[in-house]
């Protein structure tokens, strides 16, 4: 029995060939990704273990306890560098000075800006005059106030060259620097897309420290030194407000930092993996019930001559496991292509992954095996177990017999597509939120409504097929003939539709959330503004600096200019956030619909509040409510003096610009500047700024642009799940129909001999084709639009300007493509049916 499954593995390799190719890439997106994932994080380590490699104990000061100023000079000195040493163990002390500091690029564009991400230090020479932390490639270090360093990536991506005037800013006014040197750097936050600076020391120390302290100090320790002992030693001669970390520990630290911003690069090709699986699936099932029926009367005769059904069982199941085998071994070689692609497509827009060696190990392995094997050998089980219940007599008949229908399945899918609507019309109506148990009830409510969709879809095939059949009855009697060829087996046009069904139910889904969400994210964006440009901070803890706000005031073209400083408020145990504003000039900056009151009282210990803020706490105009601002731990008695209806641009609450500024945060700076300016006036906004790259000057247009590049990740995997959609339905239409015509070649043969041309054979596959891809389009269209709807009710909780906006352009373009699938998808069988000789294919047997 082992040699018959080789060798009818061999015999239809042909028709296996579409499985394999489904599998394959189920296979290769699963194992790509887990290799591109242990790959990475390995390289993000060495990155990490490299840049801490001779650094035993990094010294570090504390944060101020409360109550104590922040300002006071951080107690690492000279002193306490020259103390450690006399360390027994240690080999070398050297101190350190970092902080921030952004950078425009050559063409004055922001480079890279991202909390976090722009690193900036003194480059401190050693015993041999150069800083070994940071090795020169070109030019020489910064030794003045106006000369800085950067590393290889930032000078490549801003088009620097030695010798260049670059504007910068850490956390004041703009400056500019000459660029006199380039080096190298192994600092995962650095490689991993951000940027390095380095300063001569004393500008260091006066930008990030105070003259002669120091941000850290890291110690190198002798040969054979236990740094887990030293660490303690080094901790022993520490002052109050320092402290000791080994570096093993600084290490793991920085790596799972880097790890925690970029691990969602892993999820995206994991979803898609899961898709290609998914439909996959329902192509292995299909293929193997229809060799199942084409092999009724060889599986007949084998039980004819005394082969037991578990035989029979066996044989079909190690068929499957010859065909996942080779999809394992194929997948697992394209996975290491894509593990091998996948930094260069994630590395855009600024985010630069480390390169390293693919590290092969044993999980993808394994999980290549496991999927390539295990799902292909799951999918034809149930087609085996069919086989084994045909009895001898079967061999008797000459025809293919269609598969018998199910009254359970219909039933089942009946129910489930009723438990997955009722879900779905509930979570619609009652969810408020988009909260982690209402995500989950949405996901596995559109789950349950796909499989009911595809598990009733036997029982819609008929009337469906017989409403599509009045476009293809046009053609004549091809287009008869194609929709009573679909109309044969309803069940094997559901399996082959399947694949399509699920791919245009996701990808509609998808693009009706993203069209709605990127529309109220829109509208959220200009909302309440009644500004013409907005001047904000790319870094929350960065303020903008007052003298500033008065350069902009006197700007060419500029009429009103309102600062707003922005800070979080404490009330009744909520956190929300405050807007501090001017009165004078808020409603020529603000587009405010006051329900009650009015913002003409704000001032200190009088606040506005929104109407959300307002139901929440029960509050009214009049009202007198204990808050505090910001940093201020003590909560004051204020008024609210006014209620005004929602206003994203206006926060949760309003209140005086001076109190907000005292107790905020950053005091004495503010966080946008609102002005009413002329269309031209970009330019000397920007001017006005200092051309800084911590701030962003943005007209109405482009607040909304960037509003909606939000959604660019999910247009990105809506058009990669269509792709995938399409190249596996394209696979299943194209082996269903070569099966088709081979099952039918008699047919074929008699159409031939009773007139029918070529040309009409191939128009005849081409519109069975088109009719069942038609099907799957439909069905899979209704449950997303349905999916969508219900889903939306989510976002609507988080987005007041939420509302579900269907994006026609894109569902036209949906069926087209998938209309187009299935017409080219039977390119390959209809040639062949039309190739056919009319006697042989009628004489055969």
């Amino acid at each position: 029995m082992l040699s018959t499954a080789l060798r009818n593995v061999l015999a239809h390799k042909a028709r296996l060939l579409m499985t394999v190719l489904a599998v394959c890439l189920g296979v290769a997106f699963v194992s790509g990704t887990l290799v591109f994932a242990d790959s990475t994080a390995a390289a993000y380590q060495a990155a990490a273990s490299r840049n801490f490699t001779d650094i035993a104990v990094s010294v570090t000061a504390t944060d101020p306890p409360p109550g104590t100023s922040a300002d006071e000079p951080s107690p690492l000195t000279d002193t306490l560098a020259r103390k450690l040493t006399n360390v027994p163990g240690v080999a070398a002390v050297r101190p350190s000075v970092d902080g921030s500091a952004a950078l425009n690029a050559a063409d004055g564009t922001p480079l890279r800006v991202k909390p976090g991400a722009n690193q900036a230090a003194a480059y401190i020479p050693g015993s041999k005059g150069k800083d070994p932390r940071y090795p020169l490639i070109e030019g020489h270090a910064p030794a003045k106030s106006s000369e800085i360093a950067v590393d290889r990536g930032t000078a490549a991506a801003g088009h620097y060259r030695l010798g260049d005037t670059i504007t910068l800013a850490t956390d004041g006014p703009a400056m500019t620097k000459h660029l006199v040197g380039i080096v190298t750097t192994t600092d995962t936050r650095v490689t991993a897309g951000g940027t390095l600076t380095l300063f001569d020391q004393a500008t260091a120390e006066r930008l990030f420290a105070t003259p002669g302290h120091f941000t850290s100090i890291d110690v190198s320790a002798t040969p054979g030194a236990d740094e887990s002992a030293l660490t303690q030693q080094v901790t022993a001669m520490l002052p109050a407000g320092a402290e000791a970390t080994s570096g093993t520990a600084q290490a793991a630290q920085q790596a799972l930092y880097v790890g925690t911003l970029t691990r969602g690069y892993t999820k995206m090709p994991m979803v898609f993996a899961a898709v290609a699986l998914f439909i996959g699936s329902f192509l292995i099932i299909n293929t193997f019930t229809m060799l199942v029926a084409r092999r009724t009367r060889e599986i007949a005769l084998l039980r004819a001559i005394g082969a037991t059904r578990r035989q029979v069982v066996r044989t079909l199941l190690a068929e499957a496991f010859l065909v996942g085998l080779a999809a394992s071994v194929a997948g697992f070689l394209v996975g290491l292509g894509i593990a091998q692609v996948l930094p260069g497509l994630l590395s855009s827009g600024g985010n630069q992954l480390p390169q390293g060696a693919l590290v092969i190990g044993a999980r993808p392995i394994a999980a290549a095996l496991f999927v390539g094997i295990g799902v292909t050998v799951i999918a034809a089980w149930l087609p085996s177990r069919r086989a084994a219940k045909i009895a001898p007599v079967e061999a008797l008949r000459s025809a293919v017999q269609p598969a018998p229908r199910s009254r359970v399945r219909p039933i089942a899918g009946a129910a489930l597509l009723a438990l997955s609507v009722g879900t779905l019309a509930s979570l619609a109506a009652t969810a408020k939120d988009a909260s982690e148990q209402n995500l989950n009830n949405a996901m596995l409510g559109c789950g349950f409504l796909v499989i009911g969709l595809i598990m009733v879809a036997p029982v819609l095939a008929p009337p469906v097929l017989r409403l599509t059949g009045r476009v293809t009855r046009r053609f004549g009697v091809t287009g008869q003939l194609a929709q009573l060829n679909a109309l044969r087996d309803p069940r094997r046009t559901a399996a082959t539709a399947a694949t399509l069904l699920i791919s245009t139910a996701l990808v509609s889904g998808l693009a009706i959330i993203g069209n709605s969400t990127g529309q109220a994210l829109d509208h959220q964006a200009a909302a309440g503004l009644s500004a013409d440009y907005v001047i904000s901070t790319s870094d929350t803890m960065t303020g903008i600096d007052p003298t500033a706000v008065q350069r902009v005031t006197r700007a060419p073209g500029v009429r009103t200019a309102g600062a707003v400083a922005d800070s979080t408020v404490s009330i009744g145990g909520h956190v929300q956030e405050i807007s501090g504003v001017d009165p004078a000039t808020v409603n020529q900056v603000m587009k405010l619909h006051f329900l009650s009151g009015s913002d003409t009282r704000l001032g200190p210990g009088r606040i506005a509040v929104s109407s959300s803020l307002a139901r929440q706490h029960r509050l009214t105009t009049g009202s007198r409510i204990k808050i505090s601002i910001g940093k201020n731990q003590t909560p004051k008695l204020h008024t609210v003096v006014g209620i005004y209806q929602d206003n994203p641009t206006a926060r949760d609450a309003l209140g005086s610009r001076t109190e907000v500024q005292q107790d905020g945060f950053l005091p004495h700076s503010v966080q946008r500047i609102l002005v009413r300016a002329d269309d031209a006036a970009g330019h000397d906004l920007r001017t006005a700024v200092g051309n800084s790259p911590l701030l962003k000057v943005q007209n109405r247009a482009e607040l909304v642009r960037e509003a909606a590049g939000t959604m660019s990740n999910l247009l990105t995997l809506m058009y990669g799940l269509l792709a995938i959609g399409a190249v596996i339905s394209s696979l299943g239409i194209v082996n269903t129909l070569a099966m088709s015509v081979a099952e039918r070649t008699r047919e074929i043969g008699v159409l031939r001999v009773l007139g029918m041309d070529r040309a009409g054979i191939r128009r005849m596959i081409r519109l069975e084709a088109v009719t069942v891809a038609a099907f799957g389009t439909l069905l899979g269209l209704a449950g997303g639009v349905f999916g969508a709807w219900a889903a939306g009710a989510l976002a609507n909780g988080a987005m007041a300007e939420y509302s579900l906006a269907l994006p026609w352009g894109t569902l036209l373009l949906v069926c087209l493509l998938s209309l187009t699938t299935g017409a080219l998808a039977a390119a390959v069988p209809a040639r062949r049916a039309a190739a056919l000789s009319p006697l042989e294919a009628v004489a055969e047997a």
